[in-house]
C-alpha cells in the first residue's frame, strides 16, 4: 500500500510539472538585435540613463535585444554582423579608430545595418584634438556644427513628411522640451530627405541662435542602409514626451526592416 501511495504521488508531481513547464515550450528568440553606442558622463548622462532604461523596457515588451557599448573602438565587421540596428545614443563622430570607421562606413553604404542617431552624432568639426570625419559629415548632409542653445529651450517641431514610417502616428506638430538645438554652417536639406523641422520662433525662452530653415529629423536616401537622425537628445525630460518615444520606437523598427 505504501508503495502504491508513493507511486501515485510521483505521478501527480510529474503531471503538475508538465502542466507548468510543457516540454515543447521555449522562449521566443528576439525579433532582432540592436547595438547601442552610448556616450557616458558629462551633461548628457541624464538623457542617456533615461534612454537606456526606456530602451530596456521597450526591448522586453517588443521582444528585441540590445547590447550596450560605451566606446567605438571595439567596432568591426564581425561585431556589426550580429545586429540589425545600430543606435548611436549621443556618441560623437570622433574618437573612432580606423577599423571602427571602416566597418561602420561599409555597413551603412552597403545597407547591412540600420542606423538611428541622436544629438551629439552631428558634433561635426575639429573637437578635442580630432579632425572632422568627412565621410560622416557627408552622411549627415555635408554639414558642420556651428552653434547651439546652451541654456536649452522648448521648441515646436513640425512634421514635413507625414507618410514616412518614422512619423507614423505623430501629430502634425508637437513640443520637444529642454533641448540644445544645434545649428550648422548650412541646412542639410539639399543632401537629405527632411522629415521634420523646428519652428525657431517657438523657442521658450526665445533665442537669437537660429538657422532659418532648421531640419531636426532627416534621412539620407543616398545610403543603402535605412538611417534616421534626431537632432534632439539632451535632457531626460524627452523620455517623458509621448511624441519623442513614439517616433523613436518607429525609427528603431523601421531601421530594423519592420
Amino acid at each position: 500500500m505504501k508503495k502504491l501511495i508513493h507511486t501515485s504521488a510521483v505521478l501527480a508531481a510529474l503531471t503538475l510539472a508538465i502542466l507548468l513547464f510543457p516540454t515543447g515550450s521555449k522562449a521566443q528568440p528576439p525579433r532582432f538585435k540592436a547595438l547601442v553606442l552610448t556616450e557616458r558622463g558629462g551633461q548628457h548622462e541624464g538623457f542617456v540613463v533615461a534612454a537606456l532604461d526606456w530602451l530596456n523596457t521597450l526591448a522586453a515588451q517588443q521582444n528585441f535585444e540590445i547590447t550596450v557599448i560605451n566606446h567605438a573602438n571595439d567596432i568591426d565587421e564581425t561585431m556589426l554582423s550580429k545586429y540589425r540596428v545600430f543606435i548611436q545614443l549621443n556618441y560623437p563622430p570622433y574618437t573612432w579608430n580606423d577599423k571602427a570607421m571602416a566597418a561602420f562606413k561599409k555597413y551603412i553604404e552597403e545597407g547591412r545595418i540600420g542606423w538611428v542617431g541622436f544629438h551629439h552624432a552631428t558634433l561635426l568639426g575639429e573637437f578635442d584634438g580630432y579632425p572632422m570625419w568627412s565621410w560622416f559629415s557627408d552622411f549627415m548632409g555635408g554639414i558642420r556644427f556651428k552653434n547651439y542653445i546652451a541654456e536649452t529651450a522648448t521648441g515646436t517641431v513640425n512634421v514635413e513628411d507625414k507618410r514616412h514610417p518614422v512619423m507614423k502616428g505623430l501629430p502634425a506638430s508637437f513640443e520637444i522640451p529642454d533641448d540644445e538645438w544645434y545649428t550648422f554652417d548650412h541646412s542639410p536639406r539639399p543632401n537629405v530627405h527632411v522629415l521634420a523641422t523646428v519652428d525657431e520662433s517657438s523657442y521658450r525662452p526665445a533665442s537669437n541662435i537660429k538657422m532659418g530653415d532648421h531640419p531636426v529629423i532627416w534621412i539620407n536616401e543616398k545610403m543603402k542602409a535605412r538611417n534616421v537622425y534626431f537632432l534632439m537628445g539632451h535632457h531626460a525630460n524627452l523620455l517623458k514626451t509621448d511624441a519623442f518615444k513614439k517616433m523613436v520606437t518607429n525609427a528603431i523598427f523601421w531601421a530594423a526592416g519592420y
